[in-house]
């Protein structure tokens, strides 16, 4: 916040666009880092924290916005800039009564009051939107670690139904085609295959192994065999497990495409394509929308 606010200290109005550029320039972040984005993929990260400490400087009363877009230092924002403080942290804008009142003054009456209300949880490394997608991307990684341990534990039939299910809700079976379990217990062959179209002239082949152990590159060149019987030059092999460098390089050299998912793929996309899976509870994130207020001429 202290960057952002010494960006002001001349006095004058300033566009956000801009003053996002020059903090990126004064943090010396590369372009890579200039264009990495919140796990929402809704804004670059650098945006999304300008964006953040000016709406707390703004609160503190440091800063104001003169329209759209833009904002300036406010006189209390200079004094504390003749302070020559080392930084500015939410612990330093406590001190600030517009800043601590917003942050606990209840939602009801912030709202009758016609007064803004600062975001619940604060914190000076992340940003809400951070805390938010932190938060997301943790409840997601502890469903993947119980939806895997689930995978290992039922049938090799029902797992098998499974992984023919994923492909079809993925669009493997397209509009016409169709997907079936056709393999047994100890079989070593094709799992299930599902056909892209009606007369089953392309043929998708898979195998599923629900393993503990690491698949090696026997297992695939056993795979692809049982791919020649079926005349298909498709296949896919998805493992509870994962594989061996050795097995990931032969799938990569021959000539039949044969996709391999270990367990961390596969539940990522039995969530992504919900499967196996309850949707518990969803948040709408909001946020005032500048086209609405833009009179513009008419």
């Amino acid at each position: 916040m202290l960057p952002l606010l010494e960006l002001l200290s001349d006095g004058t109005d300033h566009e956000i666009k801009a003053l996002t550029a020059q903090l990126a320039d004064r943090f010396g972040l590369t372009e890579e880092e200039r264009n990495t984005r919140v796990p929402s993929g809704q804004q670059t990260t650098i945006h999304n924290r300008v964006s953040w400490a000016r709406s707390y400087l703004k609160y503190a009363d440091l800063c104001e916005s003169p329209s759209r877009g833009r904002v300036r230092i406010t006189k209390q924002g200079l004094e504390v800039l003749r302070e020559k403080p080392q930084a500015i942290t939410t612990k330093f804008l406590a001190r600030f009564p517009s800043f601590s009142e917003l942050k606990n003054r209840p939602k009801a009456k912030a709202a009758v009051e016609g007064k803004a209300i600062v975001p619940p949880r604060i914190d000076d490394a992340r940003t809400p939107h951070e805390l938010i997608d932190e938060s997301y991307q943790s409840l997601r990684e502890k469903t993947a670690i119980d939806l895997l341990e689930r995978l290992r534990t039922c049938s090799p039939a029902f797992f098998e139904r499974i992984v023919v299910d994923l492909l079809m809700r993925m669009g493997y079976g397209g509009v016409a085609g169709q997907g079936m379990v056709t393999g047994k217990a100890g079989d070593g062959g094709i799992d299930g295959v599902i056909k892209q179209d009606k007369l089953g002239l392309d043929v998708v082949c898979i195998q599923a192994k629900r393993w503990e152990g690491v698949v090696g590159r026997p297992t695939i060149q056993g795979f692809v065999g049982s791919m020649e019987s079926m005349g298909s030059n498709k296949g896919v092999m998805l493992t509870t497990s994962s594989f061996s460098k050795d097995a990931v390089e032969y799938a990569g050299r021959i000539l039949k495409k044969v996709v391999l998912v270990d367990g961390e793929e596969l539940a990522d996309l039995m969530i992504d394509h919900n499967l196996g899976i309850t949707i518990t509870k969803t948040y709408e994130l909001k946020e005032v929308s500048n086209d609405f207020f833009d009179e513009g001429e008419d």
